[in-house]
This record gives C-alpha cells, structure tokens and sequence, in this order.
C-alpha cells in the first residue's frame, strides 16, 4: 500500500484557461532548436557543425564538465545555426528537420537483464541522461557517482499544469520500463497525487501526496521523505515524461522526445493539448491562438517557474505548458490598489474576493498579490 503524506502548507492559484482534455493536430514547420540552459548546470561543447546531417538521437552538444554526457537532436535533419550570445555562449542549436524521419538505432533492450551501469551508459550513449538532476541543485549530474537513491514526481500542481495522468494514458507501459530502468540504478521514490493511477507502479517506493502547490516539487519530496544529508548525492526527475523518454529508448531502441503540451492561459481562445517534440518552434501552436492586438504574456512553462519567450521561441527541453497571459502594462485603474476589489486574486482578505468562494482568476504578468 502506498504511503500518503499529507502537507498542510502550500497555495493553489486557480487561474482561467485550463487545457480541456482533448488534443489539436498540429502541423510542423520543420524548425526545431535545442537549448542548453534548459539543462541544469550545463556548460554546452557543440559538437556539429553548421550544414551537418544529424538523426534522431545523434549528439547536438555535450557537457564540457562531463563530456560523456550528450544532448540528443529531437530529430533528423540538416544542422541550419548555432546561435551564440554574448562572450560566445551557445543559446541554441536548431535544426531543419527532414521531410522523412531517420533515427539513431541504440538497440531494444530487455532492463530485466541489466545492471545498473549498463543502464546509465545507454542513456548516456543516447543523449538522453542529461534530462536527470541531480541534489544539490545548480550543478550537473555526475554519471560516475552513484545516487542514494533516485526521486520521480508525477504530480504536476503548478497553475494550469497539463495533467501527467492524461499524458501516461496509454503509455504505461513505458512508464513501467523508464521506473524498471531507473531502479537498476537505486532505489525509487515516486511521487504520485491522491487517486492516481500510478499508485501500481512496481520496482518503486510509491508515495501519494496530498497537499497544495508544492506538494508536487520534487525538492520538496525528498526533503518530507529522506532528507539529503552532508556528502550524499540523489537525483530527481521533477518532469515525469523524462520517465517515459527512458522507457521508449529500451522498448524501441530510439531516441523518441515527444511529450503533450498544454496550450493554456486567460488570453487562449481554445484551450487544448498538443503533443509535439523538445525543442518544436512555437509558430505553428500560438499561430492564430490569441488575439494579436492584444499586449500578452507568452510563457515557455507555467506562470510560476516558465521563461518569458515569443511565437518564435523553441518548446524547452523540461516544458509541459505554453502559457498566455495578460501583460497587464495597459491598466489603468483608478485609486489602484485601494478599490474594493472582488475580481482580483490575493492569498490573504485583502480584497473582497475572498467572499466569492473558489473561482477562477485571469491574472496578468504585473499582478501583486
């Protein structure tokens, strides 16, 4: 049976424009860029050149500090730019992708038969190992050092999150092998919501949480179940589809980086989800989604820990929504904050809004709580 902990602290803002659970087709436009600050501690050695043929799978970059860590391409085609910033650092590496899909064959594997290093080198062999952090934060994970144990949360609670449990449907099987794989390497904790599905999961330690935002941070977790201690080292995996990367690399042999995207936000006309690949341009998804005229907020994540970007930014590597919001650097109210106010959200009685019950708000990127 698993074990419930429950968090009494904790604030869920409920905001307009939830993705229905329904998905919109999408066609591509081709474009696509990996970026490496979307990888925790990252120091990025590009190794492709412009005007390289790469598949699916094939390494974009590495980790300077541990260079057998690699960055896979989503997919194949022809490498078009390396885009640097100042002082020459990598912002991103796109790439055209071809018309028709090649990909990387690493081999199926059966993770019953593996050891634990046999794991990690597949992974590390397929790019895909940097998609795993490591505690202490802001430093990257060390494939040569092993973990006490390693952390899964499946509980997405950020505001509009897209629901994990929609996601995994129909990919437990995946899932499963991505838990298996991991469990070779150390014990697995796994963080679930109450009611979940993955409450069965095998070859993990399944704890159901239940609690308001952050109950689902993965960081908050390990510190509520087996606190790290000086010298110790865990990893996480905060982002649960990273789990399902792992298990599609063992069942099919390939690099395969699809995910479901929530398409999301006050200013959405049509709330939906979208599955589209790490690093897909944004074009195609926010291209008539909004209305234009209007001064918005776009939001590579959700509206607490997401990076600002435009219709022209890339799908980051750990992204679950596309977010759209007022900017609100047009309101013009009268008296500002001193009204009564009874359609703005605050987290104490401040404002009349309380009286209203639970409902949901269309906050903005200037709103003060």
């Amino acid at each position: 049976m698993a074990n419930v902990i429950k968090l009494r602290k904790g604030l869920d803002i409920t905001l307009e424009g939830k993705a229905e659970e329904k998905k919109i087709q999408l066609k591509s436009n081709g474009k696509f860029a990996l970026v490496p600050d979307d990888f925790e501690g990252v120091t990025p050695k590009v190794v492709v050149k412009e005007g390289d043929h790469v598949k699916a799978g094939d390494a974009l970059f590495i980790n300077k500090q541990y260079p057998e860590v690699k960055f896979a391409s989503p997919v194949s085609g022809t490498v078009r730019e390396v885009v640097r910033g100042e002082r020459r650092k990598v912002l991103s590496v796109r790439v055209d992708a071809d018309e028709q899909q090649e990909f990387t064959d690493f081999g199926k594997k059966d993770v019953s038969k593996l050891v634990g290093e046999q794991v990690i080198n597949a992974l590390l062999e397929a790019g895909i190992f940097g998609y795993i952090n490591q505690l202490p934060y802001a430093v990257s994970t060390n494939p040569s050092v092993k973990p006490r144990a390693i952390f899964v949360s499946a509980l997405r609670d950020k505001p509009l999150a897209c629901n994990f449990e929609y996601e995994v449907d129909g990919q437990e099987a995946d899932f499963q092998t991505g838990i298996d794989a991991l469990s070779k390497i150390a014990s697995v904790y796994l963080g679930v919501g109450v009611g979940s599905k993955l409450e069965n999961t095998k070859n993990a330690e399944v704890c159901v949480w239940d609690g308001k935002c952050p109950a689902g941070n993965v960081g908050v977790q390990v510190n509520n179940t087996a606190p790290v201690n000086k010298g110790e080292v865990v990893w996480t995996i905060g982002d649960p589809t990273v789990v399902l990367f792992i298990g599609r690399l063992f069942n099919t042999g390939k690099v395969d980086l699809r995910r479901t995207v929530a398409l999301c936000g006050s200013e959405i006309k049509n709330p939906a989800h979208v599955d589209m690949l790490v690093g897909e341009e944004l074009s195609t998804l926010l291209s008539n989604s909004y209305d234009a005229q209007k001064s918005v907020r776009i939001i590579n994540g959700n509206v607490l820990t997401g990076r600002p970007t435009t219709k022209d930014g890339f799908l980051g590597a750990h992204t679950s929504e596309i977010t759209v919001i007022p900017e609100g650097n047009d309101a013009d109210e009268m008296l500002g904050w001193i009204l009564p106010r009874f359609k703005q959200f605050s987290v104490n009685r401040s404002y009349f809004s309380w009286l209203c019950g639970k409902k949901s708000y269309a906050l903005d990127a200037y709103h003060r709580w």
